[in-house]
């Protein structure tokens, strides 16, 4: 009898549970972002005939279905925890946390990509870049700088895969000017205010002019969860969004050339509207944007080749330039880039972080 009991104990609490759950999800409002995952969620589809028919609208309730579940955030949690302390994994999703920061593992060293990126180089080199000054810097991950074993690439390698594959470019090593407080403690990215070090050594490879003096104002924006924090589904204490600037940065004008559009070097709005806050400095990604300097005392003009941290450093190298042009090649063919700049004895950085370096960037 008592198992009886027992039994349709269980079957009413179960049924309640389904039923508390179907309800507060159809009461439950929709969100268009998860912050935490820093993407949109799917929305309620648009139901037709022709999905019916074709069946896509299945797939397209279970997508909304799962981004829409009550209770998304603290469910992925859940799995984290257990998948760590339950079943004793170091990592979750090649993610893992120590002292405070997320890092991952990023390993092993894919070789060939390395070589394509430098092979790319050299192709945009002799096509637009012979007779100027040419210059080249890699950017560890902040994995470079943990002293423990976890798996980790190889940038000496990754040095001598570049320097042996590519032709009359000066190469500056950025590798001895940072430390692990430079990053970001749930993001991949360093700290703006943290790199002048970076941009002294930049400047003294090129043989620029000295910014070190040049004074700045900190500016707050407030809490930062970067990418890391979105994939690792832990909660960890955010980042603190800060960014640098003067006079001559705030009197900036920035042009997208894939917009058509001007605006400022930081997009404060992005804070508020961006599943990327990082996207403040100049927008985020895009494929050519410049930054020009009405304060400029001579009309030099440096490209940037680079990938996303580009977009925070450029700021503190346009004391030296009265234009600074940012080229994502990532997302536009090099083959296209005569239609829209002019090269003309310009200064020429490429910029990369080792985790853009290990993957295939360029399709």
């Amino acid at each position: 009898m008592q198992g009886k009991i027992k039994n349709i104990i269980v079957v009413i609490s179960f049924v309640a549970i389904l039923s508390i759950g179907l309800l507060a999800n159809i009461i439950a409002k929709d969100n268009e972002i998860s912050t935490s995952e820093r993407r949109k969620l799917a929305q309620f589809p648009k139901i037709t005939v022709k999905k019916l028919l074709d069946g896509d609208v299945s797939e397209d309730l279970e997508k909304y279905a799962v981004d829409q579940f009550v209770g998304r955030d603290f469910f992925r949690g859940i799995k984290s925890y257990v998948s760590k302390y339950a079943f004793g994994q170091l990592d979750n999703n090649g993610l893992f946390i120590k002292h405070g920061a997320i890092y991952k593992i990023e390993y092993p060293l894919n070789k060939e990509y390395v070589e394509k990126v430098a092979d790319k180089i050299n192709d945009v080199y002799k096509k637009y870049l012979e007779n100027m000054n040419v210059y080249y810097a890699i950017i560890p991950d902040k994995n470079y700088y943990l002293e423990d074993a976890h798996l980790k690439i190889d940038y000496k390698e990754i040095q001598n895969i570049i320097q042996n594959r590519i032709e009359n470019i000066k190469y500056i090593d950025l590798l001895p000017e940072l430390t692990i407080e430079d990053y970001y403690k749930t993001d991949t990215h360093w700290k703006q205010p943290n790199i002048r070090k970076v941009v002294s050594k930049i400047e003294k490879g090129m043989n620029l002019k000295d910014t070190s003096k040049v004074e700045y104002q900190e500016k707050e924006l407030g809490d930062f969860y970067g990418v890391y924090y979105s994939q690792i589904g832990m909660k960890v204490k955010p980042d603190t969004l800060k960014y640098l600037t003067n006079d001559t940065i705030e009197n900036c004008i920035t042009y997208n050339y894939e917009t058509k559009e001007t605006g400022k070097v930081y997009d404060l709005n992005k804070y508020n509207t961006s599943t990327d806050k990082y996207d403040i400095f100049l927008s985020g990604a895009t494929p050519i944007i410049s930054i020009e300097n009405p304060k400029a005392n001579n009309n030099k003009e440096l490209l940037l080749f680079r990938d996303s941290f580009g977009s925070s450093i450029a700021p503190l190298l346009i004391e030296n330039y009265e234009k600074i042009t940012l080229i994502d090649i990532r997302y536009i063919s090099s083959d296209l880039l005569e239609n829209y700049i002019e090269f003309n004895n310009q200064d020429v950085l490429f910029l990369y972080s080792g985790l853009v370096l290990n993957h295939n960037i360029f399709k």
